[in-house]
């Protein structure tokens, strides 16, 4: 790492104190374009990341909502408008404990590049709150989501900045949040993704993380002349972005043996397949978040408190959160043979942890490329809605597939150009930085 490198890291760090994963995130992206500011002095000049690490708006708002029993309870809201070089902030909005501004500009800078591999013209951002929709009902969830929505819809809209949804924010939520924006705003516009197929949104949105990843771990696998058919994957959560990963999995001839959830997980043997897929929509609605469920209705085995990385398997796609795999993980799944990786998630490998992947030669693909396939689907609900005109469920896995072999590409090629054959970190990082510092310098002092 250069000194100016080095140096932009200590004061990133000292002016964000304890956010460690905008840290993490930032000094992951700095590795990987130091290169670039050597090539090219005249990013440096400009400032460029400097400009690029600080976001361009934060909203921070209170949340008051009444539970069911008449009770009035306060969540804190936010937005972090992270990047609009090349297009309105686009990223999804996230429900849950642990939601922090640390959490979000992370989720945001990563966005921001994520949406730039596409090549649509989206920005990044990110939302959230640190409410709770476990064991809430309906209602409570409804009132919770007007009340978000009567501050956040200032500062959002078609052409300014479309959230969609994230961990605890799925089609219900959304369809709350767009529900109030219509009323408080009389129009009906494309301002949110993931909405209802009936009313807006795409085919094969909630699918489309999951298909994504596996689009390009296909990709990856193409390169050392081999397919996902008869490969063994292990896949942690159990959501969305695991359930597109399985059902295209199953559909390219893989076999999934693992899912997982906050208290475990499960390995089924037989391979997670048709009822046992379907399964896991009922068991998203039941609003239970656990995996265990699983286990007790298909009888397979069931691991208290453990993560799924100890498993013998060809291929690892993690699709639950920030940081679940570690060090000590990543070198079980190495000493098991696994030859390849793509992140469906969120920064879920650790630094340490992809480390190890590097070293020893995994294959290994980082989320803000492996995981651009729900955004990018998110694109094309906006072209969609923009046309008023819905594409059918083959013309848009058509247009995902094509964009994700694009990313890969695009990827691999870019890490070729700067010197680190094979090195798809390095790739998805510099292809977005350049696209994206690419524009600011075109827009001048943005």
């Amino acid at each position: 790492m250069t000194e100016y490198i080095s140096k932009l890291l200590a004061g990133v760090k000292a002016k964000n104190p304890a956010e460690p994963e905008f840290h993490q995130a930032v000094e992951e992206f700095l590795e990987s374009v130091a290169i670039v500011m050597e090539r090219h002095p005249e990013y440096r000049s400009a400032n460029i990341l400097e400009r690029l690490i600080e976001p361009e708006r934060i909203i921070i708002f209170r949340v008051p909502w009444m539970n069911d029993q008449g009770d009035i309870h306060v969540n804190r809201g936010m937005r972090v408008e992270y990047n609009s070089a090349i297009g309105p902030y686009k990223g999804g909005i996230r429900f849950h404990p642990s939601v922090t501004l640390g959490t979000l500009k992370f989720l945001g800078f990563e966005q921001t590049f994520k949406n730039a591999l596409t090549t649509l013209p989206m920005g990044g951002g990110k939302g959230g709150s640190d409410f709770d929709p476990k064991g809430k009902s309906d209602n409570e969830i409804m009132r919770f989501c007007q009340s978000f929505m009567n501050e956040l819809f200032r500062h959002i809209g078609p052409d300014t900045d479309v959230p969609a949804g994230d961990i605890g924010v799925g089609g219900r939520e959304v369809g709350y949040m767009f529900g109030q924006y219509k009323r408080i705003k009389n129009e009906f516009t494309g301002v949110f993704t993931g909405k209802g197929i009936n009313w807006g949104g795409s085919l094969i949105r909630p699918e489309a993380t999951g298909f994504g990843a596996v689009y390009f771990v296909q990709e990856m696998l193409k390169t050392k002349g081999q397919g996902i058919e008869g490969k063994t994957f292990a896949l942690s959560g159990f959501g969305n972005v695991a359930w597109g990963a399985a059902l295209k999995i199953n559909q390219l001839g893989g076999k999934v043996l693992t899912l997982s959830g906050p208290d475990g997980f499960i390995i089924d043997p037989d391979g997670v397949k048709g009822e046992k897929v379907d399964y896991l929509l009922k068991l998203r609605k039941s609003n239970k978040d656990a995996i265990e469920e699983y286990a007790k209705e298909f009888k397979v085995e069931f691991f208290p408190g453990k993560r799924p990385w100890g498993v013998k398997v060809d291929v690892a796609i993690p699709c639950a959160t920030q940081n679940e795999l570690n060090e000590n993980d990543a070198k079980e799944l190495v000493k098991n043979g696994l030859t390849c990786l793509g992140e469906a998630a969120n920064m879920p490998t650790t630094l340490e942890g992809y480390k190890v992947f590097r070293d020893a030669g995994v294959l290994f693909a980082p989320g803000k490329a492996a995981n651009a396939g729900g955004v990018a689907t998110s694109g094309l609900e906006m072209s969609q809605n923009s046309m008023r005109l819905p594409w059918s469920a083959v013309e848009v896995d058509k247009r995902l597939h094509e964009i994700m072999v694009r990313i890969h590409n695009n990827c691999l090629q870019t890490a070729e150009r700067f010197g680190t054959p094979g090195n798809y970190v390095n790739g998805a990082n510099i292809a977005g930085f350049l696209k994206v510092a690419d524009a600011m310098m075109d827009q001048g002092l943005v």
